[in-house]
């Protein structure tokens, strides 16, 4: 994985310079979004992976599934990927893009794995907490997962915070085991 997020990034970071320079990137990351999951259809996969479909044919069928979701730039993008045999990074040039786009407008995509759903009122507490502690906007997104019995995980960049009940239950265990 992180092989693959390292071929990527040159990529995601040219697309962000011209995107950038143009004025696009909410473009960019739009049309990015839509040819990385249509890489991700794995009748496409298929298709990218089998030696006897040339590069100009991934093109064409990239180019003609995404249609107007593609401009001409984009597409002129698509066909440097296939031709440097790239296109099975779409997915994480699509992510680092994204990354990047965050960085710049200070924003921070924050996940919160909880045991319950959160209230709005504990949802916005949280947000704020975590934009002063940042010092950057942040973006919210949750899930649930049960077995956490109950408290938080709060995922950001290569950062975890565990408050979850079954978090502390593991290092107490970890702690006695010693």
């Amino acid at each position: 994985m992180a092989e693959l997020i390292s071929i990527a990034r040159p990529y995601a970071k040219a697309a962000f310079q011209f995107a950038s320079g143009q004025g696009q990137v909410d473009t960019w990351s739009r049309m990015l979004g839509s040819a990385a999951e249509l890489a991700q259809n794995p009748d496409v996969q298929n298709c990218i992976n089998d030696p006897r479909i040339g590069q100009e044919q991934l093109v064409e069928l990239v180019v003609d599934i995404c249609g107007e979701s593609l401009d001409q730039n984009g597409r002129n993008f698509v066909a440097i990927l296939a031709e440097n045999h790239r296109l099975p990074l779409l997915a994480e040039i699509a992510d680092l893009f994204d990354r990047l786009k965050q960085e710049a407008e200070a924003v921070v995509s924050v996940e919160v794995t909880t045991a319950r759903p959160i209230e709005s009122v504990q949802m916005t507490l949280l947000q704020n907490a975590l934009e002063k502690n940042l010092n950057k906007s942040v973006s919210l997104s949750t899930q649930l997962d049960e077995s956490l019995v109950g408290g938080a995980v709060i995922r950001y960049g290569d950062q975890v915070i565990d408050g979850s009940i079954r978090g502390r239950l593991a290092q107490l265990a970890t702690a006695l085991a010693q």
